[in-house]
């Protein structure tokens, strides 16, 4: 009996603890039971809960059983939380004061996150990654609050689970981890979630080969969560530094497994976690390093984001933060602002730390030379906590005075072992294999606060890391630096080291940095690269001096960085890649070598950098030079530095940081699209706008531009292929990406292309899916007939349809095709507000028909452009009446330029009048046929002086100054030889009259542009470049057709055969001023070398 009631008594003990006030008269008479029972108490709380519960249910006393059951889980709830505050409400950075931690609340900065990030593994230095970032921070994007990652972002339908945060080394993924358990702990925000586990990786490492369950594993991580059905709350796992993981994560292999209580491995346990196999209905998030990214499947992912640590406006608000001395900290923000290399790397919180460390100590003991580079401010760093160990342990110095010394060595040799293998943390396997045992780590991590650290994992096992990898890489640097200067042994290529040393007695400086050079050069991942900066820093006499204790033979006076930096300019001139090359350039600036970049600034300032043929060194120092310049590359436009495909391959780390990438005219083929899409791939969600008109890209092309449409990551709103020689099958390639990526797509230039009817239907069947956004459809001369208007029309009555402008500009489409066209218009669910229709051949009953859908469906149609063409007064009547009517939200009409002659197809319905201008005629040219007609002359007119005649070029103009559409035709003639032809073209009024030389010449300079015709063949020029058209047919027809639409600055030249215009060449650029045509007539053997305007209406 008394054993029953002394079982009873601990059974009501037990189910008393953390109970409602229901229970708490029980509470009063409970006895004081033996520590051992206490230890036990914990474990068989669970089972008496549920045998309660069981008869409590089976009584049908179920009120009082949910009350106990809410009651234990928020009891449950506030235990997690209160230890989980205890956990994370204090950061240390480096030395913490003793007594004195610091609250994450007091000093945490919002971090910069957005969404989105490419799938693909990132091959390139996390400082690289840093100042692409910087690049992207300047823009207007989405930032996401930390406590905020999994909600839905606008145009999100599906809700998220899994959250895969990317950010370099130190950038704040971890703090945003802490911060997000800190605020939900403390009732701040997420409270929907029940109960949050923090598992980071480096504590899961510990127990790698161990086989637990689930809830086993979440019982020792967490032992106030005894709790069995998961399934029925909210959980959220943590998964922080999967980039530090060391379990194999064989998603593809690994056995299912569904059940929390089967025990299994730890790896197989967290692939059914991400998977969603285990607890479908658990949130997850997981943060890594970029590099490590790509080891959870795509499919597991619900939301892409990145740290991008901090703005520039959250730098300076951490440093005014750090001080409460306002004045030093302005004087540090002040002097990062004047190192670019420095402000940007200040993008990472932990740069931040180590700047405000050093600069502080520097401005306070009013240093002179403050550090500018970053090999100049970790090498401060580190005799800053050398001296740090000597004030914290008194008097060691003098009984061991290398013990400072030894400590720095040897955790430098640590640090460049661990970085060639790729090791941030270590275990203590891995210190007993570098012969390092856990006391001595232990030690190392207690004096050497702020550059080594101990953690405590799993189990209380240790695990150890350096503060930042960027300091682990500066201890490595310094390590093989000391190991050459004080041991003449080169680490860096130690087989040459031991041949050279053997066969000539000592190894020269410049052959050990060549070989660390070649080294990094060889990396793929570029893993070396910040190493390599500060190795090559350290050779710079000044850092020397700070080091001086260090080192142990006498320094003399040398050269080697002379060499050193002349050997790096070699490299840079035989690598072709320029993304390979930016990291030697950083490293001629911590060698204080500007020489490369100081060229390239010179020719920007001058404006000429278009007209230089650069060097490969020169094109890879204007990467440089735009990467790191303080001036956002928002727009890049390629034809500011080059109009050729080398340009733009040259150019490809540039042309993926910008949000607008200009590359019309430039020459681009299919090869070149192929890595421009490879480029844009690593970087997809950041371009906006890409403009690719008037290349040869053809179909092949489009279908690689397509690939990149296709990327789900790609954010793409404006795509440009105006007159890129596309066809219905670049259309297919087209809509079928759009298809499978629709949701970003705004505007598609497909304008001076050939779709056909066939390629306009393929698009019109897209535009009627609801997942599409295109709002702007250019098809302007695309040779389009009536046969596409009722698809076009399917796609305006369609409720799906986002379509609001439309142009068809220059497409015989006719009265039937715009009948057909309003039959789209006239239903209510059309949303377009602007129709181009100019040059279409529209009469009166087209008008008529436009007249009638708007009165149908007044509402939405802003702007209708029926210029050239041919409405007659009653059609003008019609439409204009609508203007007037309030119904309507018609706010412009274009009836322009209107007249019968405005039926004919192609550009000669843009005919117009043109004189030749005596005042601008050459003495060795005659005028006749009312000046319309321009001769050779052996013999000099008596022509009067004028200002604007050409004195020396057998040249004259027209009066007539052109900015609008407008064709005309020229019959030639001149000799078979090459200098016997004549030039015709078009020039601004400014073109050079006195003497010889391209600036006068019609075609060789900016101010003109000119197609020299001789026999059957033809060459354009314009400002010196020329392009060879290939020969045509002979026809023996020396007519030639112009047609210039100044508004969409084309100028395009056709030969004239038996009323067929067989185009030759279009010019695309921006035109500024009216155009002047013009004519150049050489001397030719044969007689009568002219050029004389045609009149188009005698020959059609």
């Amino acid at each position: 009996m008394t054993f029953i009631k002394k079982e009873l008594k601990r059974f009501k003990t037990i189910l008393s603890s953390d109970l409602p006030e229901c229970f708490e008269d029980q509470r009063k008479d409970v006895e004081v039971v033996d520590s051992e029972d206490v230890k036990q108490e914990s474990s068989a709380k669970e089972g008496a809960l549920k045998i309660t519960l069981h008869f409590l249910r089976n009584m049908n006393q179920e009120q009082l059983a949910d009350t106990l059951e809410e009651s234990e889980l928020a009891a449950t709830q506030r235990n997690l939380k209160s230890n989980l505050k205890k956990r994370f409400q204090c950061v240390f950075e480096g030395l913490a004061k003793q007594g004195n931690p610091t609250l994450l609340n007091n000093i945490y900065t919002e971090l910069y996150i957005t969404e989105g990030g490419s799938g693909e593994v990132n091959n390139e230095h996390e400082v690289r990654q840093i100042e692409t970032t910087t690049r992207k921070q300047a823009r207007p994007e989405t930032a996401i609050k930390c406590n905020d990652i999994f909600k839905s972002l606008p145009g999100q339908d599906k809700p998220i689970r899994t959250v895969l945060t990317k950010g370099v080394a130190g950038i704040g993924k971890t703090v945003s981890v802490q911060k997000f358990i800190l605020d939900w702990a403390e009732g701040k925000a997420n409270q929907d979630i029940q109960f949050i586990f923090s598992l980071p990786f480096r504590e899961i490492n510990l127990i790698k080969g161990e086989k637990t369950s689930l809830i086993k594993l979440l019982n020792h991580i967490s032992t106030e969560s005894r709790i069995s059905n998961l399934d029925k709350f909210k959980v959220l796992f943590i998964f922080d530094g999967l980039d530090e993981c060391r379990l194999p994560l064989d998603f593809k292999n690994n056995e299912c497994v569904c059940d929390v209580t089967e025990s299994t491995s730890v790896d197989v346990l967290l692939t059914n976690l991400i998977k969603g196999n285990l607890l479908p209905s658990a949130l997850i998030w997981i943060t890594t390093r970029p590099a490590a990214a790509n080891q959870i499947p795509a499919g597991c992912v619900d939301q892409v984001t990145e740290v991008q640590g901090f703005n520039d406006p959250q730098k300076e608000e951490y440093f005014r933060k750090r001080f409460s001395d306002q004045d030093l900290a302005n004087r540090i923000i002040s002097h990062i602002k004047t190192s670019r290399s420095l402000h940007i790397m200040c993008h990472i919180p932990v740069f931040c730390w180590i700047s405000a460390v050093v600069l502080e100590h520097m401005l306070t003991h009013m240093r002179e030379e403050m550090p500018k580079t970053l090999t100049e401010m970790y090498t401060h760093f580190v005799v800053f906590n050398m001296k740090q160990m000597n004030e914290k342990y008194p008097g060691k110095e003098e009984t061991d005075p290398d013990w400072n010394t030894e400590s720095i060595l040897t955790l430098g040799n640590l640090a460049f072992q661990q970085l060639e293998k790729g090791n941030l943390i270590f275990y203590e396997e891995d210190l007993k294999e570098f012969g390092l045992d856990i006391n001595e780590a232990s030690v190392y991590s207690g004096v050497c606060t702020q550059i080594f650290r101990e953690e405590c994992g799993l189990y209380q096992d240790k695990v150890y890391c350096f503060v930042h990898l960027s300091i682990q890489e500066f201890l490595a640097a310094l390590y093989v630096f000391l190991s050459f200067i004080n041991h003449k042994k080169n680490l860096m290529d130690e087989e040459q080291s031991t041949f050279r040393k053997g066969l000539f007695g000592t190894i020269h400086k410049i052959d050990f940095y060549k070989s660390a050079v070649n080294k990094a050069l060889k990396s793929k991942t570029g893993n070396l690269d910040l190493f390599l900066r500060f190795l090559l820093g350290l050779s710079l006499e000044s850092n020397q001096k700070l080091l001086q204790r260090l080192l142990t033979k006498t320094r003399r006076r040398s050269q080697s960085h002379k060499k050193t930096a002349n050997y790096i300019k070699k490299k840079i001139r035989e690598n072709p890649s320029s993304e390979r090359c930016i990291n030697l350039f950083h490293c001629l600036n911590e060698l204080k070598d500007r020489s490369l970049v100081e060229e390239i600034q010179t020719y920007l300032r001058s404006g000429s950098l278009s007209r230089k043929q650069l060097s490969p060194s020169q094109w890879s120092a204007l990467v440089f030079v735009l990467l790191t310049s303080e001036e956002d590359i928002d727009v890049f436009d390629l034809k500011k530095y080059s109009t050729s495909e080398e340009g733009l391959l040259r150019m490809l780390p540039v042309v993926k940081t910008c949000r607008a990438a200009l590359l019309s005219g430039c020459g681009i083929t299919e090869k070149v699209c192929a890595a421009l899409v490879s480029a844009l791939k690593s970087n997809p969600s950041n371009l906006k706008e890409l403009d690719l008109s008037n290349n040869d890209l053809k179909d092949a092309g489009v279908k690689i531009i397509s690939a990149l449409l296709e990327d789900t990551q790609c954010s793409l709103e404006t795509l440009r292929l105006s007159g890129c020689l596309v066809t219905e099958e670049g259309c297919a390639s087209l809509v079928s990406a759009l298809r499978i990526n629709p949701s970003h797509l705004k505007e598609l230039d497909l304008s001076y292309n050939h779709p056909g009817d066939s390629g306009v239907t393929l698009l019109s069947a897209g535009l009627e899916d609801p997942t599409w956004r295109l709002e702007k459809l250019n098809l302007r001369h695309c040779g389009l007939t009536e046969g596409c208007c009722s698809d076009l029309a399917s796609v305006l009555r369609s409720p799906n349809s986002q379509l609001k402008q439309l142009e068809l500009k220059d497409n015989d489409l006719q009265d039937s095709g715009v009948t057909l066209l309003s039959a789209g218009l006239e239903v209510l669910n059309c949303k377009l507000h602007t129709l181009g229709l100019s040059g279409c051949l529209v009469t009166e009953k087209g008008c008529a028909s436009l007249d009638s859908a708007l009165r149908s469906n007044p509402s939405h149609l802003k702007e209708l452009d029926l210029s050239y063409n041919h409405p007659g007064d009653s059609g003008v009547t019609l439409l204009s009446a609508g203007l007037e009517d309030p119904t309507w939200r018609l706010e412009k009409l274009n009836v322009d330029h209107g007249g019968e002659w405005r039926l004919k197809s192609g550009p000669k319905k843009y005919v117009c009048d043109l004189t030749l201008d005596p005042n601008t005629v050459n003495r060795n040219l005659c005028l006749s046929e009312e000046n319309r007609k321009v001769t050779w002359s052996r013999e000099e007119q008596p022509y009067p002086d004028h200002t604007e005649r050409f004195d020396y070029y057998p040249q004259v103009l027209c009066k007539e100054g052109l900015t609008g559409q407008c064709y005309w035709e020229v019959e030639w003639s001149g000799g078979v030889g090459f200098r016997e032809g004549s030039d015709i073209g078009v020039t601004y009024k400014g073109i050079n009259r006195r003497g010889r030389g391209v600036h006068c010449e019609l075609g060789h300079n900016d101010k003109s542009w000119g197609l020299y015709c001789y026999g059957n063949s033809y060459i354009v020029y314009h400002n010196t470049k020329s392009d060879t058209v290939l020969p045509v047919t002979p026809s023996g027809s020396h007519r030639v057709g112009v047609y210039l639409d100044w508004p969409a600055g084309t100028l395009s030249f056709y030969r004239v055969s038996s009323k067929t215009l067989t185009h030759l060449y279009t010019f695309n650029t921006t035109f500024t001023e009216p155009l002047y045509p013009g004519f150049r007539v050489n001397h030719s053997f044969l007689s009568g070398s002219h050029c004389q305007l045609v009149s188009v209406s005698n020959t059609t």
